[in-house]
């Protein structure tokens, strides 16, 4: 294993991230804060609790779900995507370093990023409600399962994306869409019975309810299927990198 070369890539993909650290501090705060005013004043005020659990409190895992994929996805394939496009990516493969090292340094840098923005979205939500976590080493465990299979996916779509138009095409018309309807800002419970059996076909769901969980102790499905469904997720993304490196698709193409 060439630690050298992933720490080279880890080190100049966080560089990128620490010239930006005030807008990459700065923004999320400022959408925690939105939320609680949109979802917590305003809907908190005529939704007093769900299970048990005050409206403005049950929102903050889904709240940092939903951050935390995107910016993982946003991270990690704009990661790989700008050196495919100005051709550096060719220096890469010609280096004397394997694809899964190549993913590390990229995916890691990509899920440190995403680590630090939930927990500031964690700390940002703590000063708007009391927050008590029940399981703090489960949801430090989906957390970072969270942030590193959604920095493969993100992965997987800046190899695919042909512009940079398309690397927005994913986060914005399938993932924060599956995360809003996936009981992130509501229980599936309170669906009609028809619609909770359509939202477990939203694997979303899965994980939200899983980090849900680790808060407050309650889910919408058993805590074991949320680790399933998370693991079979990553080991799915690195089944189709590792294609991806065999046959050179979207790169030597």
């Amino acid at each position: 294993m060439n630690w050298q070369a992933i720490r080279a890539i880890y080190v100049f993909e966080m560089a990128r991230f620490f010239r930006t650290l005030l807008q990459s501090f700065v923004s999320p705060v400022i959408s925690t804060s939105l939320y609680f005013v949109v979802f917590g004043a305003a809907i908190g005020s005529r939704i007093d609790e769900v299970e048990g659990v005050p409206y403005g409190a049950f929102i903050v895992p889904g709240l940092i779900m939903l951050s935390v994929m995107t910016q993982a996805i946003s991270n990690a394939s704009f990661g790989i995507y700008f050196p495919k496009f100005i051709g550096t990516i060719y220096e890469l493969l010609s280096a004397p370093i394997n694809f899964l090292e190549i993913v590390m340094g990229y995916v890691g840098a990509a899920a440190t990023k995403a680590l630090f923005i939930g927990v500031v979205i964690l700390g940002t939500s703590a000063l708007f409600v009391d927050l008590s976590i029940q399981h703090p080493f489960a949801m430090l465990l989906f957390l970072v399962l969270t942030c590193l299979s959604f920095s493969l996916f993100g992965f997987i779509i800046g190899i695919w994306a042909g512009n940079f138009e398309e690397l927005q095409l994913v986060p914005l018309l399938i993932v924060t869409p599956l995360v809003f309807l996936g009981g992130a800002f509501y229980s599936i419970s309170m669906l009609p019975p028809v619609w909770q059996t359509v939202s477990f076909f939203n694997p979303v769901v899965y994980l939200v309810s899983g980090f849900r969980w680790s808060f407050f102790g309650q889910a919408d499905v058993p805590i074991g299927l949320s680790l399933l469904a998370i693991g079979g997720f990553t080991l799915l993304c690195l089944a189709i990198i590792g294609w991806i490196f065999k046959t050179g698709w979207r790169i030597r193409q």
